[in-house]
Order: C-alpha cells, then structure tokens, then sequence
C-alpha cells in the first residue's frame, strides 16, 4: 500500500502524517480546519476538500481525531467512510475512544467489504514526533498484518491485542496506569517541595530507582519549569478516563484511583478552567 487518506491533523497528527511521508506513503488529508495542515501541505500532504474526497480510491484511511462524537461524525452519515471508502479499503481508527464504537465500526464496516482497525496510541506529541508511539491493535490478525507498514511508520511498539475493540481496552488499561503513576509524581513533588528539597536533585536520586517512570523522566521536568504546554490535553484525557470508568462500571470493577485521578482533573477543568492545559498541570490541584 503506499496511498494513505488521513483524517485528523491535530496536535499528534501532524506528525504522524509527516512520518508516513518520510516513508515513501502518499498522503492525502483531510481535517476541519484546513489553516491547521498547512504545514504538511507544504511538506507534501495532499489537501482534501472532503472526507469523501480523502477516501474514494485510497488503500487505507487513518483517523485520527479527538473524542468518541468526532469518529462518529468522520464514520457515520451519508458523508462519512463507510458510505463512501471503496470496497476493499482498510480504516485504521487511531483515536482513543470507546470499544463498543469501534466493534460497531468494525461490523458495519465487514458488511460492506472494509476491513477495520481500533489502533489507539501511546506516546503523546513526543512519541508521534519521533515515530516511536506505542500502538495497541485491535481487529482481525490478517488485517493487522496488512496494515503494519503503516504502523511501523508511525510507531515502534505495536502490539496485537485481540479481536476488535482489544486495542481500546488496552488503550484504557494504559491510561488507567497513567492517572496513577502521575498522580504520584504530582504527590512526591509536592512533598518534596513542602520538605524544602531541590526538586532536580530529588528527581534525579529518585528517578534511577525502582520509582523511576516515563511520567517521572518526561513530565517532571517540565512540571519543576511550570511548562504546562499540552503534549496531552487535560481535556482528552478526562475523556479517557470517564470512558475507562464506564467501561470499568460495566465489569463491575471498583477503580478507586482511578476514580480519586479523574475526580482532581475535573476539578481543574470545571473550577480552573485548564482544559487546554497538558495533563502534567495536575499539580495545580496540589498548589490550591
């Protein structure tokens, strides 16, 4: 395959179209706000006016938006893929969004000959910048290794989870870690601030131990700087929480941190309006 449609130009996005032209792919874009993609326009993606123009006659489609309405919107209607997609075509939906939406996808999507994939990431605009995101898949194994060029572009660790919908449930089994782990950088931060430590120094003693994390390594520093941009939005992330509670409820499995984490993100975003802040602004709740 080298011609790719890609939906969704965002913050990750951008990258990621970037990465697969640097591998030889075609890309053709769309996104709803074109003044977003000029950058990769003049780099070479190729601008669409439409999602049906983006899709018709294209090998496979990427999506890549931002909450569970936005992929409906780009999949569903007289607009959208699977009315318009070419038989034969293959949808990778890289959004984090519910399971129950992408197994939906992927049935309607079997019944007019598309082959469908949930592929959430992991990685933020770091890993998308660097072609390093972590990609959990879900779907039919003979689809996922189809589309493997596409994601190796795009990523370094690329797992297959399961049947459609395992790369979503996987997605919320990271981001529940996520809340947690950071949760507890924010926490240490906070003591060791109160105690009257160097925070670098602190880092760097804690950081090489069995404390040490992604989210200690990457977003400490910056929180230490009072860098709040968004490499994660505060506002996506909430929106992955909620769906892991949801789906969370539905086992009826009782996610205490889980629950406590979204909780103080709800507060930054309702009483501080920080939604457009990066998730490390979690330490704002601990500052009030």
């Amino acid at each position: 395959m080298k011609n790719v449609g890609f939906i969704g130009v965002g913050v990750m996005g951008k990258s990621m179209v970037r990465n697969l032209m640097k591998k030889g792919f075609s890309v053709y874009i769309y996104t709803r706000t074109k003044g977003k993609a000029e950058e990769v326009i003049k780099e070479g993606a190729v601008w669409c006016d439409t999602i049906i123009e983006c899709v018709k006659n294209i090998e496979a489609v990427v999506t890549m938006v931002g909450y569970p309405k936005d992929v409906e919107d780009v999949y569903f209607g007289a607009t959208g893929i699977l009315e318009n997609a070419t038989p034969g075509t293959y949808l990778i939906d890289m959004t984090t969004t519910s399971p129950k939406l992408s197994k939906r996808i992927y049935d309607i999507a079997l019944s007019k000959q598309l082959y469908s994939l949930d592929a959430p990431v992991s990685g933020g605009d770091i890993g998308a910048r660097d072609g390093a995101l972590s990609i959990m898949v879900g779907g039919d194994k003979e689809v996922f290794e189809t589309c493997l060029p596409i994601l190796q572009a795009m990523g370094k660790q690329i797992v297959y989870a399961g049947g459609a919908g395992s790369g979503q449930h996987t997605k919320m089994a990271n981001q529940i870690a996520i809340a947690g782990t950071l949760a507890g950088v924010c926490e240490a931060l906070s003591y060791g601030r109160a105690a009257g430590l160097n925070l670098q120094t602190m880092l760097e003693s804690i950081s090489a131990g069995a404390a040490g994390s992604w989210q200690m390594s990457n977003l400490a520093p910056i929180i230490i700087r009072k860098d709040y941009a968004p490499g994660f939005y505060i506002k996506h992330f909430i929106k992955d929480m909620t769906i892991a509670m949801e789906e969370a409820e539905n086992m009826n499995l009782g996610l205490r941190i889980l629950k406590e984490v979204l909780s103080m993100y709800e507060d930054l975003a309702d009483n501080q309006n920080l939604t457009d802040l990066g998730t490390q602004a979690l330490i704002k709740y601990y500052e009030k």
